[in-house]
């Protein structure tokens, strides 16, 4: 009897510690222009790995022990929060995301869904954080100019194929998606599903699920080129307004994000950024930073000064727009390439590690003054992922995720799981920017 009782009595301890481990993690939560979690500032430095459920899919094209081997790499180097792709369309562009999310036909692909409920799982258990990125403004996974091209039944603007096409058509035909009512209503109830969906390994339901820390509007959604400006940010403003109060509607607990890039993104203006992040809904801001693609940067012409004082430029200018709102501000794209803009994965990166340092350490000086910034995503981590092509160039049937996407040279941006010197800057970085963060909460 005194044994069954004693068994009984390391049992219940034994579910009781399992039970408290297995709670531990807390939401992220905002206050004022701090993150916090369980009641303690909250400060981190992330990575864009928006390939993870894909990995996590038990299918061809996944890969579940590459995916637990990424992420106990990211979290020994300090890595806790991952932005990631959670819809995706099927595509008519040239060069697709493939499969996707969400078919035509309204269907689903449940496989794919599964690996984003392992990834998340696992997430869960590294005590890491998901940003869910709903929709995107490019190409690449199908996203707004997709969705155009359903309901109005065109075809695509492609001019990652097309050369007779330009980006500006691009982004005139997908701009169209924020007045299109059956758009609307398949993004709807795509976001109800996913929001309200039950993942199969943890068994939590998304919404109450604390390794979600936001939920995404889109990657870097853009009001329309087309037409006056105003007009068109009167349009943006609402879908965003709208769409935020409908995501919170079914997840109260979890954070919202616009995916904006900052001015950059609201043609290039500060005060439209302002209106974009201003409603209730929206939690924190957030922007993104790229110096070569917006010409503050040339690899074959160096002149790093100039990008750093571009950089800080519009780091400061939206770090203030963030203290205005009272809102915390995350970076949550910024890249930059190897040296000499080279592909391989031996290739030299001097000034992108110099560049990384320089971000990383505007981060910290944020943290040492209370500043606005909670964290940022570097573009992107492609860790075990490498081109398959002599030239780098994605083509159909490759398999092995980098962080570029298909319309871009596969290593162009991406951090490799080789590349010592930068994951040690990071791995450095992150440990004495939550030393910093600790001390915040000691003042």
């Amino acid at each position: 009897m005194k044994i069954r009782v004693i068994k009984s009595t390391l049992l219940i301890t034994f579910c009781s510690l399992f039970l408290t481990c297995q709670s531990q993690q807390e939401f992220v939560k905002v206050k004022d222009t701090n993150f916090t979690i369980d009641g303690k500032t909250h400060h981190f430095v992330g990575a864009n790995f928006w390939f993870g459920a894909y990995l996590g899919a038990d299918t061809d094209y996944g890969n579940r022990p590459r995916l637990i081997r990424e992420l106990d790499q990211l979290k020994k180097n300090g890595i806790t929060n991952l932005r990631v792709v959670a819809a995706s369309e099927e595509s008519d562009y040239g060069l697709p995301l493939s499969p996707p999310f969400q078919y035509k036909n309204g269907t689903y692909n449940e496989k794919l869904l599964e690996g984003l409920d392992f990834l998340l799982d696992e997430m869960g258990k590294r005590d890491m954080h998901a940003v869910m990125v709903l929709n995107n403004n490019w190409d690449w996974s199908g996203g707004m100019g997709q969705y155009v091209s359903w309901i109005n039944k065109t075809p695509v603007i492609d001019p990652s194929v097309n050369k007779n096409e330009t980006w500006n058509d691009y982004l005139k035909e997908a701009g169209k998606f924020y007045e299109l009512q059956e758009a609307q209503d398949i993004y709807r109830k795509y976001i109800k599903m996913i929001v309200n969906r039950t993942n199969t390994f943890s068994k939590k339901m998304y919404n109450n699920d604390p390794a979600i820390m936001s939920w995404q509007l889109a990657n870097e959604p853009r009001p329309s080129v087309d037409g006056d400006p105003e007009g068109k940010m009167k349009i943006f403003t609402k879908w965003v307004d709208g769409t935020a109060a409908y995501i919170k509607s079914m997840a109260p607990k979890q954070l919202v994000s616009t995916g904006s890039e900052g001015s950059q993104g609201t043609l290039n203006s500060l005060e439209f950024t302002y209106r974009a992040h201003s409603g209730k809904n929206i939690d924190y801001v957030t922007f993104h930073m790229w110096p070569k693609n917006w010409a503050w940067y040339k690899a074959e012409a160096p002149d790093m000064e100039n990008a750093k004082k571009k950089t800080v430029a519009y780091f400061d200018e939206h770090l203030a727009l963030a203290k205005k709102l009272n809102k915390p501000i995350v970076m949550e794209e910024f890249g930059f390439v190897r040296d000499g803009e080279k592909f391989s994965p031996d290739s030299p990166t001097t000034a992108r590690d110099e560049y990384y340092t320089f971000v990383l350490d505007l981060l910290k000086n944020s943290v040492k003054n209370n500043g606005t910034l909670g964290g940022l995503n570097f573009w992107g981590w492609g860790g075990e992922g490498r081109g398959q092509q002599k030239d780098y160039m994605w083509k159909k049937g490759d398999i092995s995720f980098t962080a570029d996407p298909y319309s871009e040279a596969q290593g162009l941006n991406s951090i490799y799981n080789t590349d010592k010197s930068t994951i040690e800057l990071i791995n450095k970085s992150a440990k004495e920017i939550q030393e910093l963060s600790r001390k915040s909460d000691q003042k």
